[in-house]
C-alpha cells in the first residue's frame, strides 16, 4: 500500500479526479448500494474475503466506489479496515457449529446427513439468460412468493442445522492421525508483518486474504505438475458460523458467560491428499493428509485452491515454486501486487534517464 503517493500539478490532478467522477456518472444512472448488495453476491463475497473485513454493505460501497474494479475495491476496503479499532477478540469458532446450507463430498457418495447441493452454478448450462435483460422487481417478488410457498410445502428439516464432519469418520478408521489441540496464540499478519519461516496460522491468513485468481492459478499449477499431489474434496460446506465474545464483566469467561454478536457466512473445505508413509521394515502404507481452506462468503473455488496450497506449503518441497512459501505468500496478495505494478505508472524520470545515459555511452563506445 506504499505505492500510491504522487506529486504533480494540483490543478491537473483535481481535473483528473473530476474526469473520473464524470466517467462513473456520464450515463446518468447511479448504482444503488442495496441493489449491488442484493444482486452481486459473488463479487461481494470475494471482496470481503480479500479485504478480511466481513461487511456486505461496506463491500457494496467499495464496489460502487471502484466502479466494479475488484482490485481497487479490495484496496479501498483494506484501507478502511486499517482505521478501525479492535475492541474484542472472538472466542474460537468451531466449524462443527456451522448452520449448513450447502454440503458436498467428492470422495464419498453417501455421507452422514447426506449431500446438500444448495445454491451453486455447478449444474447450470453456462448459457447467457437473455430473459434477465427484461427482469423487473415485480417478477422477483412473484417468483419469491411462489418459491417460498414451495419450500414450506416440501422442506425437509433434517437438511438444516449442524452436521458431522466427514473427516471424523476417517479418523475413526485410523486413516487420519488424531488432531492435537494447539493452544498457541495464532499470529496476526494484519498487525505484524509476515516473517519466514512462516507459521501455519500466518500461511492460512495470507491464503484466505489472497487474490482469488492468483490462489486458484497456483493451486492449479500444483495439480498440473508443480507439486506431487492430486487431491479430492473430502467435504465442502457453506453456511453460517456463530461468533461469540467473552463477557467484559467477568475475569473468568466460560461458554455461559459469552455474548453472541452475530454470524458470518463462510466456505470451509477439507481436501483429502493421499500420502505414502514408511511404517518400518521397508514397508509402506498410504494415509491421507488434509489441506484446509476457509473463506468469507460462498467462495468455493478459492477455498479449494487454498486447501491445495496449504498442504503444498506444509510439505515445503522447494523443488517446486508452489512449495516455496516466500514465492507463494509474497505474490498472491492483491493489494501488494496491484500496488507495485500500478506504481510503474508514476514518474520514473530520474532513474530512466540514468539508464538511458548508460545505454547512450555504451552505444557511443561501440561506434568509436
Amino acid at each position: 500500500m506504499g505505492y500510491v503517493a504522487v506529486k504533480g500539478g494540483t490543478i491537473a490532478i483535481e481535473e483528473s479526479i473530476k474526469r473520473l467522477k464524470y466517467e462513473r456518472l456520464k450515463k446518468g444512472v447511479v448504482l444503488d448500494i442495496g441493489r449491488i448488495e442484493a444482486g452481486l453476491r459473488g463479487l461481494i463475497d470475494q471482496v470481503m474475503s480479500e479485504s478480511s473485513l466481513y461487511d456486505e454493505t461496506l463491500a457494496a460501497l467499495a464496489i460502487k466506489h471502484a466502479e466494479g474494479n475488484l482490485e481497487e475495491a479490495v484496496f479501498l476496503l483494506r484501507a478502511y479496515r486499517s482505521t478501525l479499532p479492535r475492541k474484542h477478540y472472538s472466542q474460537i469458532v468451531n466449524t462443527k457449529d456451522m448452520s449448513i446450507e450447502r454440503r458436498i463430498s467428492a470422495s464419498f457418495k453417501d455421507i452422514p446427513g447426506g449431500q446438500i447441493l444448495g445454491a451453486t452454478t455447478d449444474y447450470t448450462h453456462r448459457l447467457l439468460d437473455f430473459d434477465l435483460m427484461e427482469e423487473t422487481d415485480e417478477d422477483a417478488v412473484n417468483w419469491l412468493s411462489a418459491y417460498e410457498k414451495e419450500m414450506l410445502d416440501e422442506v425437509d428439516e433434517k437438511h438444516f442445522g449442524k452436521l458431522p464432519k466427514v473427516s471424523d469418520y476417517l479418523r475413526k478408521e485410523g486413516l487420519f492421525s488424531e488432531c492435537v489441540m494447539d493452544n498457541t496464540e495464532p499470529d496476526d499478519v494484519t498487525r505484524k508483518s509476515l516473517t519466514f519461516p512462516s507459521t501455519r496460522s500466518q500461511r492460512l491468513q495470507v491464503l484466505t486474504r489472497g487474490q482469488t485468481g492468483a490462489v486458484t492459478s497456483l493451486a492449479y499449477a500444483v495439480i498440473r505438475g508443480y507439486g506431487s499431489l492430486h487431491p479430492t474434496v473430502g467435504e465442502l460446506r457453506v453456511g453460517y458460523l456463530p461468533v461469540y465474545i467473552d463477557s467484559p464483566f467477568h475475569s473468568f469467561n466460560g461458554e455461559d458467560d459469552a455474548y453472541y454478536i452475530g454470524e458470518i457466512k463462510a466456505t470451509e473445505v477439507e481436501m483429502l491428499i493421499p500420502e505414502t508413509v514408511e511404517i518400518g521394515d521397508g514397508k509402506k502404507e498410504i494415509k491421507f493428509e488434509i489441506g484446509y481452506g476457509l473463506c468469507f462468503g460462498q467462495n468455493e473455488t478459492k477455498a479449494i485452491a487454498m486447501g491445495i496450497l496449504d498442504n503444498s506449503l506444509e510439505k515445503g518441497n522447494r523443488d517446486y515454486p508452489t512449495g516455496d512459501e516466500e514465492f507463494v505468500l509474497y505474490h498472491i496478495d492483491s493489494v501488494e501486487s496491484t500496488g507495485f505494478i500500478s506504481h510503474l505508472k508514476l514518474p520514473h524520470y530520474v532513474t530512466f534517464q540514468s539508464k538511458l545515459d548508460i545505454v547512450r555511452k555504451s552505444k557511443s563506445k561501440q561506434e568509436m
